[in-house]
């Protein structure tokens, strides 16, 4: 593994080793799928991954005003995997629908007629889809892998391509930007790509938590008096913590290590799955408010606040009828 410029470089072999053995606290629920267009092949030279990387850092940061680069990696025609922002933070990659999301995308122009995927991509991309699977527990779906141009661009409402929508990751991504080309083509080959990994079962998760403070430490034991874990950063204002033991107002976030963070900063959220066709987002709980969005069926969501029938599904105004849930 090679860095510079905060960036890590490695393999997809190593990255789903990484992955595996790195501490995250917050909960992934999505992986998007981008392509970059620009930079395309034609401005990769084979050795100058982390000035590409560097680029699209600056452009995100100083031209956007965003807090960093967008997304969390980036996988090249060679099959490499550079890092980019914390996986700690939500990425800024799809408007509205970046929380408990975990932002990939593949450098080049996947649009039809323009670049050809290398199969040292391809086959990268699928092991680091497979390897993101087995690590937040994912079953590979079209709600779990989702593609830029299912969502509105100005809105963010999911309308799977109708209206207003970027091609992203590309109309021949893997034979095509559209649902039916990703559940086809593209979802096939992680489900066996995480099939043929071996696998072992999880604790069970006691409970889900958002937290509710800027930033907040995670330590060695259910005390202010034990010392900060070494090996992970603060859970980040907002973030969905998987809760495996409770102990005298502390919570207990990782399966495999001691590590705590004080119940005081955080709020518990139930996880629940839309089982309606199509259902509706509103910007308040009840009809009379105006409908900003959908969910398709199959997809999870956190419920933060519940009211008349009403679940709030997010921190910000986002509202769904609790009659098209199921919690689990």
């Amino acid at each position: 593994m090679e860095t510079k410029y905060g960036f890590s470089k490695m393999t997809a072999t190593e990255f789903a080793s990484y992955i595996a053995n790195l501490k995250v606290a917050r909960t992934v629920l999505f992986i998007q799928q981008h392509h970059t267009y620009i930079p395309s092949y034609a401005h990769f030279n084979g050795n100058n991954h982390f000035e590409l990387q560097k680029s699209m850092k600056n452009t995100h940061v100083n031209v956007n005003g965003w807090a960093d680069i967008g997304q969390h990696i980036t996988i090249f025609p060679d099959g490499f995997v550079l890092t980019g922002r914390s996986f700690e933070k939500s990425p800024a990659c799809i408007t509205g629908n970046n929380a408990n999301s975990f932002c990939i995308e593949n450098l080049g122009n996947f649009d039809k007629n323009a670049d050809e995927m290398t199969t040292k991509q391809k086959d990268a991309i699928i092991a680091v889809a497979a390897a993101l699977c087995k690590k937040f527990g994912l079953a590979p779906n079209t709600n779990t892998i989702v593609y830029h141009h299912w969502f509105n661009l100005s809105t963010g409402v999911r309308n799977n391509g109708t209206g207003g929508n970027k091609s992203c990751p590309g109309t021949n991504f893997f034979g095509g930007n559209k649902v039916e080309n990703c559940q086809q083509n593209f979802i096939p080959l992680v489900s066996a790509k995480l099939k043929s990994a071996a696998t072992k079962s999880e604790p069970k998760i006691l409970k889900y938590v958002s937290v509710t403070a800027d930033s907040l430490n995670v330590r060695t034991g259910a005390s202010v008096s034990n010392p900060k874990a070494k090996d992970r950063n603060p859970a980040l204002f907002g973030a969905v913590l998987r809760i495996y033991e409770e102990k005298n107002n502390w919570y207990k976030i990782s399966s495999t290590s001691e590590h705590w963070v004080s119940a005081a900063y955080t709020k518990t959220v139930k996880l629940a799955l839309v089982t309606a066709s199509v259902l509706n987002v509103r910007s308040g709980s009840g009809t009379s408010f105006p409908k900003i969005g959908s969910l398709p069926k199959g997809t999870e969501v956190f419920v933060y606040e519940q009211k008349n029938g009403w679940s709030k599904i997010g921190v910000d105004f986002k509202w769904v009828s609790d009659d098209y849930l199921s919690f689990g």
